[in-house]
């Protein structure tokens, strides 16, 4: 299988070369991520200028590719011919923290794996619940184990059109990982503050701020699933439509 790797950290991301290093053992590995950071960047289509890509080269000598645009710009321009080879699944990550609940919604870790879904390819995103604040390198190597596990099976059966696989994982040894379970999305708490501030000319500038985001742990969600220390596999799907509620609203005579 040719696997595209890419990322929201950018291309030089600890996360991203774990990744490719364990993802060589299951099949191709091809690299196209963002110069620069795009975290919680959202879907992003950059239409309004010319997209460059640029070859570079990884700590372990590996080549890539670094791409102007945002995550799911480098797998738009892939899927589009980027490469000499088509690509046969995405695989987007290592995020360094979890994407869970409304997070999918904010996370380029996970736009990135819905650009491949667009493309009718199969994408999974991967993320790590490391500490918040944690200090010092982050261990990468139980999540791109799983990652590698999870992109196999994926391969062997296949995802439905318009579908793609959010992944999170404890941060802990693979010994201490308690299994797989396959989630729907929790509830998410986010804590955001306003703060408001000026600059020496005197005018207002705002910073989002406030606590780190939290989630109810409720069983059978991926928040609840992490924190039993299980891996979460939650599948997505592109159609948003609240097909419930397009019921009802039917009687509200427009």
């Amino acid at each position: 299988m040719h696997i595209l790797v890419t990322n929201d950290d950018g291309v030089f991301a600890p996360g991203l070369l774990a990744l490719v290093q364990e993802l060589r053992q299951i099949g191709k590995v091809s690299i196209v991520a963002p110069d620069h950071n795009w975290s919680a960047s959202g879907h992003v289509k950059t239409l309004s200028r010319p997209l460059r890509a640029k070859e570079v080269v990884l700590p372990d000598g590996s080549k890539a590719l670094a791409c102007d645009g945002a995550p799911s710009d480098c797998v738009a321009l892939t899927t589009m011919g980027l490469l000499s080879e088509p690509v046969e699944i995405v695989v987007s990550g290592i995020n360094p923290n979890a994407n869970l609940g409304h997070d999918v919604t904010y996370s380029g870790t996970v736009t990135a794996a819905m650009e491949a879904a667009i493309s009718n390819l199969p994408g999974i995103a991967v993320s790590l619940d490391a500490p918040e604040y944690h200090t010092g390198p982050l261990d990468y190597s139980t999540a791109a184990k799983v990652a590698a596990h999870v992109t196999q099976i994926v391969w062997e059966h296949k995802l439905p059109n318009n579908t793609l696989l959010n992944v999170n994982v404890p941060y802990c040894s693979m010994d201490e990982v308690k299994g797989y379970r396959i989630t729907r999305q929790g509830l998410r708490v986010y804590r955001d503050v306003l703060i408001k501030r000026e600059d020496p000319r005197g005018r207002p500038y705002y910073w989002i701020g406030g606590d780190a985001p939290t989630g109810v742990p409720e069983e059978g969600t991926d928040i609840g699933a992490l924190s039993q220390c299980y891996v979460s596999i939650t599948p997505l799907i592109l159609d948003l439509t609240a097909h419930g509620f397009r019921e009802e609203m039917e009687s509200w005579k427009f």
